[in-house]
């Protein structure tokens, strides 16, 4: 975990899907550069979140832990904003966010014609709905030089046949988040999106243990391996971080070169 030291000095975080994976490598990150307070969102691993909660602390950071099961609707957002708004108050004395990390997702593997209509919209909940209602709960108290940060996947720009709906969900995030950079602005808060490829995370653990699917993932990067949580958080606390000021709207590929 290698962040600059002070580089997030005084930022208050939110991370949704942060219990686990490239969402708690994120929140660490974060923390490892000085960030005041880092929300930990998850829907149903209290235990792993409090175990992010407490790996934040030891960093020097505050954190807490707020539960929200995002396939439900609009209700979970409130509750989640609800949560991060009494936690922050408490712990800086003001409703105020710098960082906003839409990280939560769920990507289920079906063919098209199998796709349920409950699925549907468990993914559009998660995916589409939670993020763009969070941000715009948000927008309010997110400060000046803030950034917002939509986790997208690879499968926008390579087809994923067995993701027909995760990759139109987050095709859905990437408009979206080329829609909300001129918005914001006039704030200097930046709007970017960025594109994880196949990636050794818990999410991926049932699969990447067949040997057959693991060399035939890794065959699709450019480097010829599966990336880390690390790599690909990496690149999002570039993206928070004051060096990518000048970058809006973008859409930052970290598939490893996947499929060039």
């Amino acid at each position: 975990m290698s962040a600059d030291q002070g580089r997030f000095s005084g930022k208050v975080a939110l991370v949704t899907g942060a219990s686990r994976g490239i969402g708690a490598e994120i929140a660490k990150k974060l923390a490892a550069g000085g960030a005041a307070f880092i929300g930990v969102h998850y829907a149903n691993n209290r235990d792993a979140a409090l175990k992010v909660v407490d790996e934040i602390q030891a960093l020097g950071s505050k954190a807490v832990a707020l539960q929200a099961e995002l396939t439900d609707g609009i209700s979970a957002v409130n509750k989640l904003w609800a949560s991060f708004e009494e936690a922050v108050r408490s712990e800086v004395g003001a409703v105020q966010l710098d960082i906003l990390i839409n990280n939560a997702g769920i990507a289920p593997s079906s063919p098209f014609e199998e796709t349920s209509l409950e699925t549907f919209e468990d993914v559009i909940n998660v995916n589409v709905k939670a993020p763009y209602f969070l941000t715009q709960l948000a927008s309010p108290h997110i400060r000046d030089n803030g950034r917002i940060i939509n986790i997208s996947t690879g499968f926008t720009r390579v087809a994923g046949p067995m993701h027909t709906l995760y990759s139109a969900s987050k095709g859905a995030i990437e408009t979206l988040s080329l829609a909300l950079a001129p918005h914001f602005a006039s704030r200097n808060i930046t709007v970017n999106a960025v594109r994880p490829g196949t990636t050794d995370t818990e999410m991926n653990k049932d699969w990447l243990v067949i040997p057959e699917a693991y060399a035939q993932a890794a065959s699709v990067s450019a480097f010829g391996r599966i990336g880390t949580t690390e790599e690909v958080a990496d690149v999002v606390v570039f993206v928070a971080s004051e060096e990518a000021r000048w970058v809006t709207g973008q859409y930052i590929d970290a598939t490893g070169g996947s499929q060039l």
